[in-house]
């Protein structure tokens, strides 16, 4: 094992308001050799890790799921455990969470929590019209940039340090969760248990398509409308009912008018009711995604759909709040992105970051000011869209650069 790390130079003066800054000469002082020695065995190992990431994609894994989100667990749990891991199944529904436990050299320090998740978007059955494949030096596939791609990255991280006769330098914790896409409305609080003493939290999630880190997140919430009306004859007794689908379209078009508050965006992603054309609709129900730059516009937001009423005499109105996550705003002073800049620059690697309009998981940790960076997943492009890829050639720098920040010391970061 490569010794301890000896204590860091001086760092430069900080400017005003922000920590010392980290040099790159400090990330090549905490192990000798490292820069040069994760570079070349990261790009070893990527032949390796390029396979891994397809055989994930190739586990269907939608939200919901739940004996195949386990297959896909325990495959994973068997994958982080080879590194030395230690791997509890959290029991849920719709699929079981994971939590892993990486040990360090210093087990006195704080935890480094990284969450992720293996559920995604696509359908069961995706596969058979759209198989994972290596296309113009990018694998493609359903799940394979989000977030397949980031779990097998990490595991080529620790198992390179594995490699090396290494640990991270403290202990590291991981939170995989079956049901971040839906907005894990149970996952949720396996992360925020997780977070509870947590020196900095890093997210798996892809990177922007030019490789930037996530630096801010918006908020995020989905609410499903429910309308009850009355069912009636369309054409013999039609001014005996009263149109549940008729009143959810006139909500609709009120609740539409929210977008022009400043900070908030909206989007109508599923809309059903009614059984027959001939029968005047007795329920109806929408769900609704909302995307929030601000907590105060997510508070004000949430406050008016909490009041809608119904225009309609013997119509109701229901609102309910299916998942939520908080905005993380943007902070002018980010120490955690300059580590990994400098990390990244000791490796050869040019990382900046910037902020995302999705949300994930790690909301939660960034609205509560802990230290954290989310994109440190795969580098490609097409998160939920049939041209959804992962650039093969940024497989060996990731995880070179998820190596560094596991064994490299952290600086002070609050």
């Amino acid at each position: 094992m490569a010794p301890e790390p000896q204590p860091a130079p001086p760092a430069a003066p900080a400017t005003a308001g922000e920590p010392p800054a980290t040099a790159p000469v400090l990330a090549t002082a905490a192990l000798p050799g490292l820069p040069r020695t994760l570079t070349s065995r990261a790009r070893t190992l990527t032949a390796a890790v390029r396979k891994r990431c397809a055989d994930l994609a190739r586990i269907e894994t939608p939200s919901g799921d739940a004996p195949r989100l386990n297959t896909l667990a325990e495959d994973i749990a068997a994958g982080y455990t080879a590194t030395g891991a230690t791997a509890t199944r959290e029991s849920c529904d719709h699929g079981d969470h994971l939590v892993l436990n990486w040990p360090g050299r210093h087990e006195d320090l704080p935890h480094l929590l990284v969450v992720g998740h293996h559920d995604t978007v696509w359908p069961v059955g995706t596969l058979t019209d759209w198989p994972v494949e290596e296309q113009d030096g990018c694998l493609t596939g359903p799940g394979i940039l989000d977030m397949k791609g980031g779990l097998a990255l990490l595991e080529g991280a620790f198992a390179l340090l594995a490699d090396l006769g290494q640990r991270p330098h403290r202990p590291v914790r991981m939170v995989v969760v079956s049901d971040e896409e839906i907005g894990s409305p149970d996952g949720r609080r396996l992360v925020e248990q997780h977070l509870r003493g947590a020196a900095a939290v890093l997210g798996l999630e892809p990177a922007h398509p030019d490789g930037r880190l996530k630096t801010a997140r918006r908020g995020s919430t989905r609410v499903r409308l429910t309308v009850t009306g009355r069912e009636a004859h369309a054409g013999n007794d039609a001014a005996q009912g009263v149109s549940a689908i008729d009143e959810l379209v006139d909500q609709l078009i009120a609740v539409r008018d929210l977008t022009g508050q400043p900070g908030t965006e909206l989007n109508a992603g599923r809309i059903e009711g009614g059984t027959r054309a001939n029968v005047v609709a007795g329920r109806a129900e929408a769900e609704i995604g909302l995307r929030f730059s601000t907590t105060e516009a997510q508070r004000r937001t949430l406050d008016t759909l909490a009041r809608l009423t119904a225009n309609r005499p013997g119509a109701n109105v229901r609102t309910e709040v299916l998942s939520s996550r908080p905005a993380w705003p943007e902070r002018t002073a980010n120490p955690l992105l300059r580590h990994v800049r400098s990390l990244a620059a000791a490796l050869g690697q040019v990382v900046d970051g910037a902020p995302a309009g999705g949300a994930g998981d790690t909301n939660l940790a960034g609205a509560r000011g802990l230290p954290t960076l989310d994109g440190l997943g795969a580098v490609g492009g097409g998160p939920h869209a049939r041209h959804e890829h992962v650039r093969i050639d940024q497989l060996g720098p990731r995880i070179a650069l998820l190596a560094a920040l596991l064994a490299v010391p952290l600086p002070r970061l609050r």
